[in-house]
């Protein structure tokens, strides 16, 4: 029989990741939760995200140039530093075997966080669900020297962007769920990524997770570019992730061309900002920039790098 999970409110918190909590329980409740639900877990939802900037663009940038990633971590993760930034949402390339080394010694040098690394595979399907929950702790294993927390996943679409069935949906959260256990078993939070397939069908991908994950297990990364290019309203979807919004991923567009950096373009981001708000976001503002064929850089990354920083710094009040 497949479990639905209940809606939850904006202001009450499931995961430990960021949100304080605001669930009303008895002193005997009270008295058996763990010391980091007691500490100051009573007050009202406070805004106060933090700001990151994601390693994608760095990633296409070396791949339209045929450069290896090893030879291109060192100088990314340094103008991502110059360019005012501390923390870095990175890929799971950069913790394979050829590459964690490399990684780690940058960081270190660049004095660069990383609260999260991403990965993406099929969960819809048995026996490739099981090969992606081993390879996403592999890379959780690798990414845990640099400090992070959270594992950011993407459950890949199926090819040329197919329906996923009823059943297939349902397999998916089941293996959602079990990725979501083992990660919390390494010290990692679980939140989950989407494209514009997610979005199709006013969002029935995104929402049958939203509905059947465990919410102290699982939780979202809204990417509001993909959620207005998948035809969706991006704060209704951003009201309903609620508290199991841990991050958000950061691009604009005009006239549905992404630019080369994050600034003033197609999506309201002071609208989005004033939802975050409302809602006491703490969690991850993740710039991650990218590039269509359309897309006509005139300035370096390192410099549009730092305009996309002062852009979110203004428009999400961050300083």
């Amino acid at each position: 029989m497949r479990r639905v999970y209940p809606a939850e409110s904006s202001s009450s918190v499931i995961l430990p990741c960021f949100m304080p909590i605001s669930v009303p329980v008895t002193r005997r409740q009270a008295l058996a939760l763990p010391v980091w639900l007691k500490m100051g877990s009573w007050a009202a939802p406070v805004y106060k995200p933090r700001l990151a900037a994601g390693f994608y663009v760095w990633f296409q940038q070396f791949q339209s140039q045929n450069r290896p990633l090893a030879d291109g971590i060192p100088e990314a993760f340094a103008a991502t530093r110059r360019a005012g930034f501390r923390a870095l949402e990175l890929m799971a390339q950069c913790f394979d075997a050829d590459h964690a080394d490399i990684t780690l010694k940058a960081l270190r040098e660049n004095r660069l966080v990383v609260p999260s690394v991403y990965n993406s595979g099929p969960m819809h399907a048995a026996a490739e669900a099981e090969k992606t929950i081993a390879e996403t702790l592999r890379v959780a294993a690798a990414a845990k020297p640099a400090g992070a927390t959270l594992l950011n996943f993407n459950p890949a679409p199926k090819p040329r962007k197919e329906r996923k069935s009823d059943e297939e949906l349902d397999a998916q959260a089941r293996y959602v769920n079990a990725l979501g256990e083992k990660l919390r078993l390494q010290g990692f939070c679980l939140h989950l990524h989407h494209h514009d397939p997610e979005m199709a069908e006013n969002a029935r991908e995104w929402r049958h997770l939203l509905q059947n994950t465990d919410p102290h297990l699982v939780g979202f990364c809204i990417d509001v570019d993909w959620v207005r290019r998948g035809g969706q309203e991006p704060l209704e979807i951003l009201k309903a992730a609620g508290s199991r919004l841990v991050s958000l991923h950061l691009r604009n567009s005009r006239a549905g061309v992404w630019t080369e950096d994050f600034g003033e373009g197609d999506i309201d981001y002071k609208a989005v900002a004033a939802c975050l708000r409302e809602m006491g976001f703490q969690g991850w503002l993740i710039v991650e920039l990218a590039y269509s064929k359309q897309t006509q850089p005139t300035r370096s990354l390192e410099e549009n790098l730092r305009l996309s920083r002062r852009y979110a710094e203004k428009v999400f009040e961050l300083r």
